[in-house]
């Protein structure tokens, strides 16, 4: 049975939206009279929604979002709102409330919004529920030669190392850095075969070089290849482009200070940085990137199958 906790300073708005809420059987309603006393009961027994009203004594319904909001996030919050507190009712949602109802309109509208936030919250929560059975995903991408795919595959990918909880955030955003870069010099140096050289030398000829290239076969008729293996123990990316390669042992010592200048060597440090292997192929066209989330049993990780 969903638990509805009602935040009203008056006895009589409570009672009214407790009424229409009890209109449904299979809900339970509690109440509060302000922010306060909410937060109190919340922990002690965490709602499956939130309606508060805005103006309250103690703590007011924009408080009571931002402070629910920190220590619940998955608690959807549904304001009351009256004449005069819009501007108060679009902070509130930008802070992150997930509905409201005007004051005028509780008869027709607080039930409906009540149950419509519920199912949208429910099956949020079961998805969370599943993804956190989640051991093991491997998946594939083929891309075409298109920047505007890098930064939402890398999202996707970090996504999935979250729901695995493989590293925590800020290992996270530098995994996604790494990848970023692997990525890039795919599309770039790999299938248009943009030297980085030019680079920093004379960056509108460089651009202007990837734009034809763009355009232009066999440059353009490429695609880059990637792979991941994510699970609990480990995250392992494999980036391919059709591009002939290069000699993986001529690439200059990134960590060497002499080379922190130059726009060859800064991928490659940012990737053997943040990432705990950077293992090229003999061509030198495939790069595999991986992210333990226990550094001292790299070999056990390795052994155990998806």
């Amino acid at each position: 049975m969903p638990n509805v906790l009602v935040v009203d300073d008056s006895a009589v708005d409570r009672h009214l939206v407790g009424q229409y809420l009890r209109n449904d059987e299979d809900l339970h309603v509690d109440y509060a009279v302000h922010g306060l006393e909410a937060l109190e009961k919340m922990a002690h027994q965490v709602p499956d929604v939130v309606v508060t009203d805005l103006i309250m004594p103690e703590m007011d319904g924009l408080e009571l979002v931002g402070a629910v909001r920190e220590r619940y996030p998955s608690v959807p919050i549904i304001l009351i709102s009256s004449r005069g507190s819009e501007e108060i009712v679009v902070q509130a949602l930008q802070r992150g409330a997930a509905s409201y109802v005007p004051k005028r309109s509780l008869a027709r509208r607080m039930l409906a919004t009540v149950r419509n936030v519920l199912a949208v919250s429910s099956s949020q929560q079961k998805q969370v529920r599943l993804m956190e059975c989640m051991t093991c995903n491997e998946c594939t991408f083929e891309l075409e030669n298109n920047s505007v795919l890098i930064a939402p595959l890398i999202n996707y990918l970090q996504q999935i190392m979250e729901n695995l909880g493989i590293c925590d955030e800020w290992e996270r955003t530098r995994v996604g850095v790494a990848l970023e870069e692997a990525l890039a010099n795919a599309l770039y140096h790999g299938n248009l075969q943009v030297g980085s050289e030019l680079r920093g030398e004379d960056d509108e000829a460089y651009y202007r070089l990837i734009q034809e290239r763009m355009r232009t076969p066999p440059y353009c008729n490429r695609r880059i290849y990637v792979r991941a293996r994510l699970a609990r123990d480990a995250a392992r990316f494999m980036i391919r482009d059709e591009g002939p390669g290069f000699d993986p042992n001529s690439l200059p010592d990134p960590t060497d200070p002499a080379n922190l200048e130059k726009a060859s060597g800064r991928g490659l440090l940012l990737m053997k940085t943040f990432m705990d292997e950077v293992i090229y192929n003999d061509t030198g066209n495939e790069v595999t990137l991986v992210k333990y989330s226990d550094r001292n049993k790299p070999a056990e990780s390795e052994s155990q199958p998806c």
